[in-house]
């Protein structure tokens, strides 16, 4: 996750536990929440296209930086709201793991169309603390994340565990084999090939650790009703994270409304 360039140490303390079991609960405070705009423009609008491939574009279609950023980024809505769910959930592990490196395919970069979401398992990170060679301290993490910012009668922490289980049972590796297809074809910026492989031929290096993770962002006002009734799946099989963010749907609009902006029409890229 370093070519975001966010302070992971100092992110992390925005998640504050207010409890750890039978699941994981955090929340952002509403003051934290409303800063997230201001935090995360130039971050998210990364996770849709690096600086690089930014000025590229930029260079190659005369286009303005505003204009290429904006054939990146979803529409407000369903996709927009699952979107930036699965982006702070890649950064909150990030944040849990540093000051280990967690190495991110950006899924978001590989969309065939902004206004759907990307397919396969929603985040896969790679933790290979010894990299180039591989150990038995390798982990994959992949999680299912599900987002609800509105009332309706849509259930995230339900959805999350089921669509978990399909994950840990045939999706995942159906997931990091589509990476390595994307690798081969198009390149991917901060996941190489053998890194992926090292996971997908697991049999030829020492055994890694998979952690399988349902995670439900749900904004502060719903999370009461959302938790009600529920049921943690064994831990052995998958952790179940719960985050709450205050006034969800108006901050995560800001976050896109910053990401469009983060650049400026000069075209430096800020």
């Amino acid at each position: 996750m370093q070519e975001l360039e966010v302070d992971l140490e100092a992110f992390g303390v925005l998640f504050a536990t207010i409890q750890s079991s039978p699941f994981t609960l955090v929340e952002i405070d509403a003051e934290q929440a409303a800063a997230l705009a201001g935090q995360l423009g130039v971050p998210v609008r990364r996770c849709y296209i690096g600086d690089g491939a930014l000025r590229e574009r930029m260079e190659k279609t005369e286009s303005s930086a505003h204009a290429i950023i904006g054939a990146k980024l979803p529409d407000r809505g369903s996709t927009m709201a699952g979107d930036f769910g699965e982006i702070l959930t890649a950064l909150f592990q990030a944040a849990r793991e540093h000051p280990g490196e967690v190495l991110d395919p950006k899924k978001w970069r590989l969309k065939q169309d902004r206004t759907k979401p990307a397919p396969g398992s929603d985040v896969v990170q790679l933790i290979l603390p010894h990299w180039p060679d591989s150990s038995d301290e390798d982990r994959v993490i992949c999680a299912e994340v599900k987002t609800k910012s509105t009332k309706g009668n849509s259930k995230p922490v339900a959805s999350a565990i089921e669509d978990s289980e399909k994950d840990s049972s045939r999706r995942f590796v159906k997931t990091l084999n589509w990476l390595k297809e994307r690798a081969l074809d198009t390149g991917l910026s901060t996941v190489s090939v053998q890194q992926l492989d090292r996971f997908i031929h697991a049999v030829d290096h020492p055994a890694a650790r998979r952690e399988f993770r349902a995670v439900a962002v749900i904004s502060t006002a719903l999370v009461e009703a959302e938790l009600e009734g529920v049921e943690a799946p064994p831990g052995d099989e998958r952790a179940l994270i719960v985050i709450s963010v205050p006034d969800l749907k108006a901050n995560y609009e800001s976050v896109y409304d910053a990401a469009l902006v983060s650049a400026d029409e000069s075209g430096a890229v800020v």
